[in-house]
């Protein structure tokens, strides 16, 4: 009876679905290597529209500057979204790089993460090609706050594991800092892009302003956090 106990228990125990906490983590590097490489990926993708009308004006027989000329504003697209798609990675990079571990909800953030970074080309796509309207403001602009509120999320998921990495309270706590405020200029961006049609992606040399406004939100904290110790020092 108790050896049927013993295998009835067993049996129920492994049916029992696993809480996320205790299923076995994941190795961190293959996750890794697998967003580098969609990286590169949506990258490269970037110049293919560039390189069909390359060809397009090498059959009409114009010249190198007609191209620079006509196609300057795909030109800016494809230089702005690569630029932007490579501050992201470098970004992404800092924050994995201490990461040893995953859980499948850290995998799922990560896909969405990817989600945009490969739609990036498709949007920047269309700032070169199609006239200016809201949706595709959207589309483009949307698309990089997506991107920017995930990274937000991932760093949060982080500092409520510690157990997955190795990265110092006070460093995730300047990443933390530095998303809130991408997001925030990348909203605003957003904001004055749609309604003021005049001002359309210029909106976005807000990003200017990101390390600025680091420093002071971190500087605040600072702070606010020291007033505290001041307050008890006194008090002794």
């Amino acid at each position: 009876m108790r050896e049927h106990s013993g295998v009835s228990q067993a049996a129920v125990d492994s049916e029992t679905p696993m809480p996320e906490t205790s299923r076995p983590l994941l190795s961190a590097e293959r996750l890794k290597a697998f967003v580098d490489a969609v990286v590169a990926i949506a990258m490269t993708l970037l110049i293919l529209p560039l390189l069909e009308n390359v060809s397009e004006f090498a059959r009409e027989h114009k010249t190198a500057l007609d191209f620079v000329q006509t196609e300057n504003r795909q030109l800016f697209s494809f230089a702005l979204s690569f630029v932007i798609i490579a501050v992201f990675w470098m970004n992404h990079h800092r924050v994995f790089d201490r990461v040893e571990k995953a859980t499948n909800a850290l995998v799922w953030l990560q896909v969405g993460w990817m989600f945009t970074i490969v739609w990036l080309p498709v949007s920047t796509a269309m700032v070169g090609v199609m006239p200016d309207d809201a949706t595709q403001k959207l589309l483009y602009i949307g698309a990089l706050l997506a991107s920017s509120l995930l990274m937000l999320g991932i760093r949060l998921y982080l500092r409520r594991h510690p157990e997955l990495h190795h990265i110092a309270p006070q460093s995730l706590r300047r990443g933390l800092i530095a998303e809130v405020v991408m997001s925030v200029l990348f909203a605003v961006s957003l904001v004055i892009a749609v309604l003021v049609p005049d001002i359309g992606y210029a909106a976005m040399f807000l990003l200017l302003l990101s390390g600025p406004a680091q420093a002071i939100v971190a500087r605040t904290g600072d702070s606010r956090r020291k007033r505290p110790r001041r307050e008890a020092g006194k008090a002794r």
